[in-house]
């Protein structure tokens, strides 16, 4: 097994990685040969490897990719860990020899993560960390990276700020292009999570409620709001359960949503975005996230 293969996973996801866990990172320091030079003057892996248990989430985007999505997720989370710091050179040569992997693996993950806005190749420059002002972070593996790095409290307040913005409208958006097999689908998930929230199963709870509003932003007639439907799912997934969106798993939450199927089934627009933003300040640390709607 790879390097790679040992360093990739940590103890937050230990057992269903197939990977070694956290204790062996220490086999494989990033500062050794610290006093190498990597011809462009740059600095080595100076990252202290304890550092790198911080986040050890898999991503569904690079999940069953071998190496290659394998490099990705550990550079990533490297990078917006802070690890990784802006303008920091990447060599690719470097990057091969410390994780064992060819050069293909190495060039193929770089070329993913410029997609993500997180680096930049340029011709006699290499390639380098960007600023997070340049990264796309509406990237679901970057909201994931973030979810379990430092930037953690700033990603969840980001991403209840963004849901408060756009679910909203869509469940009036919803309610304005009602269809039976919706509302039939809808009611289901609800049904799910009622029973999931007597048994305690936080997972399935999780479950239906993605789909739950998912569904929601994919029926409203705004192809836009559809494309944004991975943005949420990301933003209800990242702890695996609701705990990083703003909704959790209680008979509070269960209410609101049947509330919101029920003003979708009467084409009350008006009621299903109340009914929507009631649901997302359920909680009284939501609410300082993001304030209740004022009365006129």
């Amino acid at each position: 097994m790879s390097t790679l293969a040992h360093t990739t996973m940590t103890s937050a996801r230990p057992v269903d990685s197939g990977i070694a866990g956290q204790g062996d990172l220490d086999r494989y320091p990033y500062a050794e040969n610290s006093g190498s030079s990597t011809g462009l003057g740059t600095q080595t892996w100076e990252a202290a490897e304890p550092d790198m248990g911080r986040v050890g989430r898999r991503p569904a985007g690079n999940r069953g990719r071998g190496l290659h999505g394998q490099l990705v997720q550990q550079l990533g989370q490297m990078i917006v860990s802070g690890d990784l710091g802006a303008d920091r050179p990447l060599v690719p040569e470097e990057i091969g020899q410390r994780f064992e992997v060819s050069r293909t693996v190495v060039r193929e993950s770089l070329r993913v993560l410029e997609a993500k806005g997180l680096v930049s190749a340029r011709p006699n420059v290499g390639t380098r960390v960007r600023p997070v002002s340049d990264w796309n972070l509406l990237d679901p593996d970057i909201i994931e990276w973030r979810a379990f790095g430092p930037q953690r409290d700033d990603q969840r307040r980001e991403l209840c700020e963004l849901r408060w913005m756009i679910e909203p409208l869509a469940a009036r958006l919803a309610a304005g292009h009602s269809r039976e097999d919706v509302q039939q689908r809808l009611a289901e998930m609800i049904g799910i999570m009622s029973q999931a929230l007597t048994q305690g199963d936080s997972m399935t709870f999780s479950r239906a409620d993605v789909e739950f509003h998912m569904l929601l932003l994919q029926v409203g007639g705004n192809r836009m709001l559809e494309h944004l439907a991975g943005i949420v799912a990301s933003a209800l997934q990242v702890s695996g359960g609701s705990v990083m969106g703003c909704d959790r798993l209680s008979e509070a939450a269960v209410a609101h949503h049947s509330r919101i199927v029920e003003a979708i089934g009467a084409g009350d627009g008006a009621a299903a975005e109340a009914a929507m933003r009631q649901l997302l300040t359920v909680h009284p640390e939501v609410e300082r996230v993001v304030p209740a709607p004022r009365e006129h």
